[in-house]
């Protein structure tokens, strides 16, 4: 189940503040903020609940790290040199 160093990372690669994450899993924020502090232990609903949350944002856990994954572009390498005007590759 994801740790909390997890679910730091995972808000980092977002850009999701505790809030943002608060409000996709529905966790309350007094609960994510003591679990990221390292003072409470969630439950297994409301780790459930946070992983999903990041996981459907595109976060994937592999071991003990967090990764990005967007649109089926995983290890997936583009040369930003080859993105033309308005996002399309050349």
């Amino acid at each position: 189940m994801i740790q909390l160093q997890q679910c730091k990372a995972g808000r980092a690669i977002l850009g999701w503040t505790q809030a943002d994450l608060s409000a996709a899993s529905g966790v309350s924020l007094r609960a994510l903020q003591e679990f990221e502090a390292g003072s409470r232990k969630p439950n297994q609903t409301t780790l459930q609940a946070l992983t999903a949350a990041l996981e459907g944002a595109g976060v994937v856990f592999i071991g003990e790290s967090a990764k990005l994954y967007i649109g089926g572009l995983r290890g997936v390498a583009i040369d930003p040199r080859k993105i033309g005007k308005g996002g399309s590759l050349e």
